[in-house]
């Protein structure tokens, strides 16, 4: 049953909706849980719970005991257990960022390594003020002011992560057209460019440009982005349209893994990029 119809038979019974920052922890401890390989019924006896309360707390029904982090910690190991404890600190919604990224957004708070490849949109963690503003007034629906004020909050805390994760490596792969386009305006654009190459300079930081005239080039599925958990597994992660998929299986995962590195050899060097990118602001 998906998530949807599952919500559906739940309002269909008069089940009150589990809040979003409950189902979002459940998703997390269910995408460890498959990432490791385990079905509930082998995964509950290694938490000491059983699997009826295992289930509910993936479907966002039940709130975790306080020592479900130490548990999954001896069964699964500290990187999981890093991350299922992001997603419980998460369990109060951070506010503008939407239900469907939570889990992605515990995922980053510990992860190693954050690779992102976009062909749509400028990545949310570049994002400048004025591009980002931009970005939610050309968003449908339209949203109310407020709205619009808390999301606007919400993503700008989300891009502390750059400051408070030094050691994280993080890369970036962006279209050149993404530039070329000038989202937002002339100013937009600029205030983009001053951010890429402010932030491209970061020694953690590596941004890329993948030329128009790139005759092969492995992003034609379409954006993705990786993470490394802090015991050196890796989860990929997809979303378009107020929909969003956390991939844990680990063929998949080395697939995407392989397209990155390809597109990474394919894009221009850093130096290269950084180059193209003052002469973009040059030229404005």
């Amino acid at each position: 049953m998906t998530a949807v119809n599952d919500g559906e038979a739940r309002r269909a019974q008069g089940e009150p909706e589990p809040p979003e920052s409950l189902r979002t922890f459940g998703a997390v401890l269910k995408a460890l849980r498959e990432e490791a390989g385990l079905t509930r019924e082998q995964f509950a006896p290694l938490v000491r719970y059983s699997v009826p309360y295992v289930a509910k707390m993936e479907q966002g029904r039940r709130f975790p005991p306080g020592d479900l982090v130490g548990r999954v910690s001896e069964s699964l190991g500290a990187g999981p257990a890093r991350v299922l404890d992001a997603a419980v600190r998460s369990l109060r919604r951070k506010p503008g960022l939407a239900s469907w990224f939570q889990p992605w957004a515990a995922t980053e708070e510990v992860a190693l390594s954050l690779y992102t490849y976009d062909c749509a949109v400028i990545p949310g963690l570049l994002q400048p003020e004025a591009y980002l503003r931009e970005v939610l007034r050309q968003r449908l629906p339209a949203a109310s002011q407020d709205k619009m004020d808390e999301r606007l909050a919400g993503r700008l805390e989300r891009q502390r992560l750059l400051e408070t994760r030094p050691d994280t490596q993080f890369s970036f792969v962006l279209e050149e057209a993404l530039i070329e386009r000038r989202f937002g305006g002339r100013e937009a654009t600029r205030s983009l460019l001053e951010t890429l190459l402010e932030r491209g300079g970061r020694p953690n930081i590596e941004i890329q440009v993948m030329p128009r005239s790139a005759a092969e080039h492995q992003g034609f599925e379409g954006p993705m982005r990786l993470a490394e958990l802090p015991d050196h597994h890796w989860l990929g992660y997809v979303e378009a349209h107020d929909t969003s998929t956390l991939i844990t299986d680990p063929k998949t995962v080395s697939f995407m893994l392989q397209r990155y590195g390809k597109m990474r050899s394919q894009a221009l060097s850093p130096e290269a990029s950084r180059s193209l990118l003052e002469q973009m602001r040059g030229a404005l």
